[in-house]
This record gives C-alpha cells, structure tokens and sequence, in this order.
C-alpha cells in the first residue's frame, strides 16, 4: 500500500497547503523513500532554494537532515523537531497505518526560537560566500518550540483521521 491508496495526490497537496496556510512553514508529503509525492513547493524563506538548488546542499543538508528526522519520527512514531545542518527547523511527523510505516510529513524553513542559520557550514558545502548566506537569511521568521510541538500533535490528529478509514 501507499499513500496514494490513501488519498489521491491532490488531496495530499491540498493538505500541504492548508498546512503551509496554518503554519508558514514548507510542507511536504513523502513516501517512505523519503520522496515528495507532490509537485507542491511553497518557498518559505531565500536560503533554503539556493541551497537545495546545489546538489551538495541538497544531498547533505537538506537530504540527510530529512532522512535523519524521519527515522526518529518512525521510531517514536511522534512528531520529532530538530534543525538541518544549515540552522533551520525540520519537523517530521510520521504516517502509519495501523503499525505499518507509509511516510511522513516534513515542515521547515523557519529558524527555531533562539537559533540561527549556520552561514559557515553553508559555505563550505554550496561554496556561496558567507556574506551572501547572511544576506539571505536575514529575514527568516521565528517559531517558538512550543507552536511546533503544538503543530505536530495538529498534524499527527489530522493524519490520523485520514488514514482511519484505510
């Protein structure tokens, strides 16, 4: 089974973006590769498409902190929040049914409560200047703790009731 046995893809991408509305954040939907399994892409700060824009940043900031996440979350089978390699939020909220593994849900883009983007990092994995790096992450929104984890229990709820009838 997969997701799309589920919900057909545009109810998925629907769901994205009233996620994207509620929240501000870049949501996606991905299967258990790890694979988005929409089109949708809601760009939520300047950092995050040069970098994925560079198969460095993609493979090695965004790709790993994805996978790394969505293990946890599979693990716990909660929400996990953590930052990518690059500073920013990632939060994966799992996708079972009954105890089998389908995906997951991921949300980023923003920087969490007091962090801060890791210009130097970027640098040495996309080779963009530090500066260049600074000047735009300089007006990425904060999220506090708190309206993640309260964003993941609305995910996991919402999630939940449409994989019920499955």
């Amino acid at each position: 089974m997969k997701l799309t046995d589920i919900l057909p893809l545009d109810k998925w991408m629907a769901f994205e973006k009233e996620l994207h509305t509620r929240s501000g954040l870049d949501v996606n939907v991905f299967d258990t590769d790890g694979i988005r399994i929409t089109e949708y892409k809601e760009w939520v700060n300047r950092l995050c498409p040069v970098v994925k824009a560079h198969d460095k940043g993609q493979t090695f900031i965004c790709a790993v902190a994805h996978m790394n996440i969505a293990a946890q979350a599979k693990q716990a089978k909660n929400p996990v929040i953590e930052e990518c390699d690059g500073g920013l939020l990632k939060m994966v909220v799992p996708i079972f049914i009954k105890e089998e593994f389908m995906g997951s849900v991921g949300a980023c883009g923003l920087l969490l409560d007091d962090g801060e983007v890791e210009s130097f990092m970027i640098n040495k994995t996309i080779e963009i200047d530090e500066s260049e790096v600074e000047n735009l992450a300089k007006d990425i929104k904060r999220v506090t703790t708190r309206e993640m984890e309260l964003f993941g229990e609305y995910i996991k709820e919402q999630v939940t009731k449409m994989v019920s009838n499955v």
